[in-house]
């Protein structure tokens, strides 16, 4: 490991300006001079007003990245810090995660030097430590299972057998589904005692396995005696999650004997309460390796979740293999100081990159269909494609002025222009390829967060607006959408995208499924509209936010705070009134990325939020229980 030669220390201020102020001492703690740089760092919390500066001149930025000079003449000699003050926030800092996540300096030379950063401290108030996530709970029955199921009407046992395994003269195709979760359970629990074996054991419980086509799809039915345990399933989703049921009763009666019995009589009756029991993560912000992807995969079955909602682009990357177009794999993904896309998020003077190959994003597919979970791609349009715009930069209206607008986010020009030809022949061709390596019936679109005030300045689409009737951003939105949708039902697939593919006219609602993100009232109006609706609010839903006010929780805060308790205790049916209900199809966990810098970060994040999602997604209402929920969440598996 090469010492740190240069680190810059931060701390914000609540009092330097309408939202306050930050401090950055950037110290030289190499053996030589350090004179004529520039410093680079990446913030979620952005500079909005250069003249807010002091210390320092603003050079520039762009989104995530900002840029600034020290005074002419500085000479920074070993052990020395240069300070400057940086306010003209676009809003307050509320966490230590909201001020520098990389910094780098650029020599006179050219070179890039990495620079390491300290948490943000918080000065003039009380820094408080995170509060405690769960508290200890408490269990009327004593099994450890997550989602709790539907009906259970059991008695534990003392002891507990060694292991269970298929009865003799079990079909072929259920010992390979007792051998699946055995796999799972190894993958999630590699140093646990196995809950299955293959063959007999005198110490051991056979599963007697039973088709039954009384039972619903998805749902399962468990019987226990002192010399067996009888499996009822109508399809292979509802044997596996039966069989995963036993394996976390088991799993946690050997964990924890304290707190956890096995079922000695009496039975489980158990089916889902929504058929979309989704996840989404984002992986356009921060890169996942293949093997983390289908680790999280492999979580989602153990919780019974059955949609993995893969947001593959996004400004920051398109990472997504399309033969028909690889500068967006090449140019598309590469973020650093000398590369097309600018760091962003946490990087520093290294370049970085990241994609899916097709034969990966087949192995994913593969891995996942065999869990009974469906892989959901999207890609994210017209806005959030600054990435694709750099790849192709083709697809812009060359007539338009740079940054005529910006997106929420900071991205100047980043939305697809529904007046440029090339448009459709680009996403057609996306859309064929994506239909081959995903056999979903969905395909996310997004449609979200387009900056009011888009592509007006682009003559292109004035033309375009004066021919069709069109009036501003939504209404053009909705024209490119529309064809959008188009390409996707002549292609066999179901349009899902954010609540926003509601403005400007909309999509018909007929065939299209979207997601209320922004509160809970607009899952409630799209209903009303006709759409089909999968709530998943960023109140409650978005495990980017932090989970407490306190300054050293981690996390996001637009949405403001949403502890463990909350998330479980939100119920997206609540407010629906009943003539609605129908339309709500589900519910869905998103894990986006902005934060999300180490492994630590993702799992304190994520968990125990993604099990209450997945209780509120399977578990009726009245059998809900948030000190029971606490017992149990500590089983858990993790990244």
């Amino acid at each position: 490991m090469q010492p740190v030669a240069y680190r810059l220390e931060s701390a914000w201020q609540p009092d330097g300006g309408p939202n306050g102020c930050f401090t950055f001492t950037l110290f030289n703690l190499s053996e030589a001079p350090l004179r004529e740089f520039r410093l680079v760092y990446t913030s979620l919390t952005r500079v909005i007003d250069a003249d807010a500066c002091k210390n320092a001149t603003f050079l520039r930025r762009n989104a995530n990245f900002h840029e600034f000079a020290p005074p002419e003449g500085l000479t920074l000699q070993p052990g020395e810090g240069w300070s400057f003050t940086v306010g003209g926030l676009h809003r307050q800092a509320r966490h230590c995660t909201d001020g520098a996540k990389s910094a780098y300096i650029t020599l006179s030379d050219g070179r890039h030097l990495p620079v390491a950063i300290s948490d943000l401290l918080l000065e003039g108030e009380t820094s408080e430590p995170p509060a405690v996530r769960l508290l200890a709970g408490r269990l009327n029955l004593p099994f450890a299972l997550q989602p709790w199921p539907a009906m259970i009407d059991a008695l534990p046992g003392e002891g507990l057998p060694v292991v269970l395994y298929p009865a003799e003269r079990s079909r072929p195709e259920d010992v390979r589904a007792a051998s699946e979760v055995l796999a799972l359970f190894h993958r999630l629990f590699p140093g646990s005692h196995a809950p299955f074996s293959l063959m007999p054991s005198g110490q051991g419980r056979p599963i007697v396995f039973a088709k039954n086509g009384d039972l619903e799809p998805e749902g399962y039915e468990l019987h226990f005696s002192s010399g067996e345990i009888r499996l009822d399933y109508a399809s292979s989703a509802g044997r596996q999650y039966g069989l995963t049921t036993l394996a976390q009763l088991l799993h946690g009666a050997r964990t924890d004997s304290s707190k956890f019995r096995f079922l000695a009589s009496g039975s489980i009756s158990d089916r889902p309460r929504y058929g979309w029991r989704g996840c989404h993560l984002d992986v356009s912000r921060q890169f996942y390796p293949t093997a983390d992807v289908m680790r999280l995969i492999d979580v989602l079955a153990w919780f019974k979740l059955n949609i993995f909602h893969w947001h593959l682009t996004d400004d920051e990357a398109w990472r997504l293999e399309i033969k028909a177009y690889p500068t967006l794999t090449t140019l598309g993904v590469l973020r650093g100081p000398d590369e097309p896309l600018l760091p962003q998020l946490g990087n520093g003077a290294e370049p970085v990159g990241g994609f899916y190959s097709q034969d990966e994003v087949k192995a994913i597919v593969a891995h996942a269909a065999g869990l009974h979970v469906e892989v959901v791609p999207e890609i994210d349009i017209p806005g959030h494609s600054t990435a694709a715009l750099v790849a192709l930069p083709q697809l812009a209206d060359g007539q338009e002025a740079p940054e005529s607008y910006h997106s929420v986010q900071g991205y100047p020009n980043n939305a697809l222009n529904p007046a440029v030809p090339l448009t459709y022949e680009f996403l057609e061709k996306v859309f064929d390829e994506l239909v081959e390596l995903f056999p979903s019936r969905y395909v996310h679109i997004g449609g979200d967060e387009v900056a009011d005030g888009s592509w007006l300045a682009s003559p292109l689409a004035r033309r375009l607006m004066e021919e069709e009737g069109l009036s501003g951003t939504f209404a053009l939105q909705s024209y490119l959408l529309n064809k959008v949708k188009q390409m996707l039902t002549a292609r066999g697939r179901m349009l899902v995208g954010w609540n926003e593919v509601a403005h400007g006219g909309g999509v018909g609602a007929e065939g299209t499924l979207l997601m209320a993100w922004e509160n809970p009232k607009v899952g409630i109006e799209l209903a009303r509209e006709g759409y089909d609706v999968v709530m998943t609010p960023g109140q409650a839903y978005y495990l980017d936010m932090a989970q407490a006010d306190a300054w050293q929780e981690p996390g996001a805060s637009w949405a403001g705070t949403a502890t463990p308790a909350h998330t479980y205790a939100y119920e997206a049916e609540g407010e629906f009134p009943e003539e609605l209900k129908s339309r709500l199809k589900g519910v869905q966990a998103c894990i986006w990325s902005e934060h999300f810098l180490s492994r630590d970060y993702f799992n304190h994040l994520v968990f125990p939020r993604l099990p209450a999602i997945a209780e509120a997604a399977w578990t009726p209402a009245e059998k809900k229980d948030w000190l029971r929920f606490a017992a149990i969440a500590p089983l858990s598996p993790m990244l």
